[in-house]
């Protein structure tokens, strides 16, 4: 507020207070512990509550404000997804990203696909969500992935730059930003598909999948805390 009114927010910028990563995505132990004790429900919930979340962080700023991801660090799953959300993605030349889901029988479930394709096309998207690679900053830029790489450490002045050039045109741009999200909306029934067509998948995993998945688990608990 500034002398009692409240001003127009015209840019939101998300980053990680985390120095390594920003954003390992889904708790993967909450989806091992759902499909160990076959409460579908219980799993359903969480993921349709995130692509909820997702498709709020996607679509309710595009008519008055843009939205930036700026990424310093590791971007998994859901959180490279959540980047991908941002009208702008700026990233820090360490910065990797990556789907790791393919690896235990399974694929983004909050948009991954929807997403990736706006930026680079289906065919492209989906070669990406199945191969499970970890992908580097430059990579996704050469891609059209990300639109913004920079110096390790420079990432908040990158972004402050980065609004200060595209305010000087503000208004023609977000006339531009909202035709980009009337062409290629985000479609929240499909997102719904998605999470059950998800759903049932995770609920036919085998053995040797929830294996892997307990492996990540660890990995994810252990660099959480740490």
């Amino acid at each position: 507020p500034s002398q009692g009114l409240l001003r127009p927010i015209h840019y939101t910028v998300m980053n990680s207070a985390h120095p390594e990563y920003f954003n390992l995505g889904g708790d993967l132990a909450h989806f091992h512990d759902c499909i160990q004790r076959r409460d579908r429900d219980a799993l359903h919930h969480y993921s349709l509550t995130c692509a909820d979340m997702l498709f709020e962080w996607s679509s309710a700023l595009g008519k008055q404000a843009t939205s930036i991801a700026l990424v310093q660090g590791r971007a998994l799953g859901g959180g490279f997804e959540t980047a991908l959300a941002a009208d702008f993605i700026v990233a820090e030349e360490h910065s990797e990203f990556g789907f790791p889901e393919i690896l235990f029988g399974l694929f983004p479930c909050t948009g991954g696909m929807s997403l990736l394709a706006q930026r680079i096309g289906a065919r492209a998207a989906e070669r990406m969500l199945g191969d499970g690679r970890v992908y580097s900053a430059a990579a996704l830029k050469e891609m059209g992935v990300i639109d913004v790489v920079c110096p390790t450490g420079e990432g908040e002045r990158t972004v402050e730059k980065f609004i200060a050039e595209h305010a000087k045109h503000r208004q023609a741009r977000l006339m531009l930003q909202r035709s980009r999200h009337r062409i290629a909306p985000l479609d929240l029934d499909e997102l719904h598909t998605v999470v059950d067509e998800w759903t049932d998948t995770a609920m036919q995993l085998g053995p040797q999948e929830l294996r892997v998945m307990e492996m990540l688990v660890k990995l994810q608990r252990g660099r959480r805390v740490g």
